[in-house]
C-alpha cells in the first residue's frame, strides 16, 4: 500500500506533537515535513521534545510543498496562518485537514469555493475528538424536543478565542431544528455586562477559561419540570488524534469541501 505523505503545520504546539506522533506511528502515514516559523533545514529529531523523526522543518511553505508534494497537510496553528496554509494548500493540489478554530463565515465560504474549483477535499473541524462530535449530535436531535437551551463550554487559559468553535458549531447545529427564541423573561436585565454570555438566536454560550482545564462542553436543556445534560471533557490532547486519523482518511477521498467532523461520522 503507498504511504500517505503528510506535512504538520505547527509541530511543536501541544496538539501538533500529538499530530506528529501519530503520523510517526501509523503504518500507511508518511511525514515528509513540518512547518515552522523558526528551525529551517533542521531535522525534526533536532529540535526540542522530539525523540525521531528525519523529516525536514520548513519556514517556506511553497518551498516544502514544491520539494516534498505531500498528499495532506494537518494544520493545528491559528486562525490567520491556518486560512493562509488552507488556501496555499488547495492551490497547489494538497488536501488540508485543519483543526484550527476561528475562521469566519466568508473563510469557509472561500474555502469551499477553491474545493470545488481544484477537485480537492479539505476538512475543517472545530473538535476532533469523536465524543465531542457525538456530543454535538446528541446535543441537535435533543433541541427538536427542548427549545430552551445554554452551551457552557470550558477551556485552558491560552486559548485564544471565545466562544469556542466547538460552541459556535454546536449552536450551528442546534439553530437547524430549533425555533429562534429569546430565552429568560423578557424584562431581564444584566446588572454586569456579559453575565448572560453570547446570544446566539436567544440561546445563551458561556466561555471559562482556567489552568487545568483542557476542553471540555456541556449543553443544558430545559422545559417543564426537567432538564438535560449532555456533556463531553477531553483530559488529554490525545483524545483528539482518533478524528485527525479518520479526517486524514477520508480528505484522501473527498474531492469537496467539509466543515465539522460530525459530516462524516455515520
Amino acid at each position: 500500500m503507498e504511504k500517505v505523505k503528510i506535512v504538520v503545520a505547527g509541530p511543536r504546539g501541544r496538539m501538533g506533537k500529538e499530530a506528529v506522533n501519530l503520523v510517526l506511528e501509523t503504518e500507511n502515514y508518511e511525514l515528509v515535513g513540518v512547518l515552522d516559523y523558526k528551525h529551517e533545514g533542521m531535522k525534526l529529531v533536532e529540535l526540542e521534545g522530539f525523540t525521531k523523526g528525519d523529516a525536514l522543518v520548513y519556514t517556506d511553505i511553497h518551498q516544502c510543498f514544491k520539494e516534498q508534494q505531500p498528499d495532506v497537510l494537518i494544520d493545528l496553528t491559528t486562525p490567520e496562518v491556518g486560512m493562509e496554509h488552507t488556501v496555499t494548500a488547495l492551490e497547489y493540489g494538497v488536501r488540508p485537514v485543519v483543526g484550527t478554530t476561528g475562521f469566519s463565515s466568508g473563510d469557509l465560504r472561500k474555502l469551499d469555493a477553491l474545493c470545488e474549483q481544484t477537485g480537492r477535499g479539505c476538512i475543517i473541524a472545530p473538535n476532533f475528538a469523536v465524543g465531542a462530535v457525538l456530543m454535538m449530535k446528541f446535543s441537535q436531535m435533543a433541541a427538536k424536543y427542548f427549545n430552551d437551551v445554554e452551551i457552557i463550554e470550558l477551556h485552558h487559559d491560552q486559548k485564544l478565542d471565545a466562544p469556542s468553535g466547538t460552541a459556535v458549531k454546536t449552536a450551528e447545529m442546534i439553530s437547524t431544528v430549533r425555533e429562534a427564541k429569546q430565552q429568560g423573561h423578557k424584562n431581564e436585565k444584566e446588572t454586569i455586562p456579559g453575565a448572560r454570555g453570547a446570544n446566539f438566536d436567544g440561546m445563551h454560550i458561556h466561555s471559562v477559561r482556567l489552568p487545568g482545564l483542557i476542553a471540555h462542553q456541556q449543553v443544558m436543556f430545559g422545559s417543564d419540570g426537567q432538564t438535560l445534560s449532555i456533556r463531553h471533557d477531553s483530559y488529554n490532547r490525545a483524545s483528539f488524534m482518533s478524528g485527525v486519523k479518520l479526517a486524514v482518511d477520508t480528505v484522501m477521498e473527498n474531492d469537496h469541501f467539509v466543515y465539522g467532523l460530525e459530516n462524516i461520522i455515520g
